[in-house]
This record gives C-alpha cells, sequence and structure tokens, in this order.
C-alpha cells in the first residue's frame, strides 16, 4: 500500500504515456486560426467587388427615383448570383448587400425629403397609420428595411 503513494503523480507510474504503443498517432499541433470569410481562391479581385457593389445601389437608386419597388429584388438575385461564381461566403456577401440596398434606397428618399417633396408626409403618415411616431424618419427607415430584406431575399 505505501508503494502504491510513492508511485503516485510520478512520471509512467500508470502507463498513461504509453498511448502512442497502442496504435494511437501522435497529435499534430494546433492549425493558426484564420477566418472564415477569407478565401485565397476568389474569382474575383476585392475591387471589383467593391464596384459591384456601387453599381448596384446606384441601380436600387434608379430604381427607388423611377418608382420601382422591385429593383432591390433583383439586384439582390444578381448579387446572389455573383457571389455563387465569384465564391465569397455568405458570412461576407450578406452584410455588403444589406449596405448596398439600404444606402440604394435611403439615398433618394432622402434627397426628395430635404428638397421638400412629399415624400416627408407620406413617410410621417406611413408611420403614423402603422401606430408608430409620426416622423418622416421612421416612415423612411421602414421602407429601406423592406428594400434591405428584399435584396437579402434575393442574394440568399
Amino acid at each position: 500500500m505505501t508503494a502504491e503513494f510513492k508511485r503516485l503523480g510520478k512520471r509512467g507510474s500508470y502507463r498513461l504515456g504509453q498511448l502512442r504503443a497502442q496504435g494511437l498517432k501522435q497529435v499534430p499541433p494546433p492549425v493558426p486560426f484564420r477566418p472564415r470569410f477569407v478565401h485565397p481562391d476568389h474569382r474575383w479581385p476585392v475591387v471589383v467587388w467593391v464596384l459591384g457593389l456601387v453599381g448596384g445601389a446606384l441601380a436600387i437608386a434608379a430604381g427607388a427615383a423611377a418608382g420601382w419597388w422591385f429593383v432591390p429584388f433583383v439586384v439582390g438575385l444578381t448579387a446572389g448570383l455573383a457571389n455563387w461564381i465569384g465564391r465569397w461566403s455568405l458570412r461576407a456577401a450578406l452584410p455588403a448587400v444589406a449596405v448596398m440596398a439600404a444606402v440604394g434606397w435611403a439615398a433618394p428618399l432622402w434627397w426628395q425629403v430635404l428638397h421638400g417633396q412629399a415624400d416627408g408626409a407620406v413617410a410621417r403618415v406611413i408611420a403614423a397609420v402603422l401606430t408608430l411616431p409620426g416622423y418622416a424618419a421612421v416612415g423612411i427607415a421602414i421602407t429601406v428595411l423592406v428594400a434591405v430584406v428584399q435584396a437579402l431575399v434575393g442574394s440568399g
């Protein structure tokens, strides 16, 4: 019994170091952390993606100025196709598409509101009907949120 106490905590006393002898290989060193959105095999450089996002925002802005409410969905479909071809992860692409849709739809609305057109009054009425605070910013935020959802559904 005293021999058992003398072996406690000593190296090799319980054959725990013999696992390699039983056929288990040595554990490889840990792989360094690499973010998931960084892929070395993208087909297009980042500049092409940025230009595509700016072009998408301009297309959405033109559609908003023309009154075409479906343009964010169409641009989202195009962005999703480009994302699939270019092999970007959804973790990087979806936030970029959301920002593209928000900027593309909000810019013409704010431009019209700042220049005294009736869109501000309409946005206040929409917000009041939805029992939200009757401010133009609330109505415009809801409209921009709808555009963002359309673009995300299109690209996803």
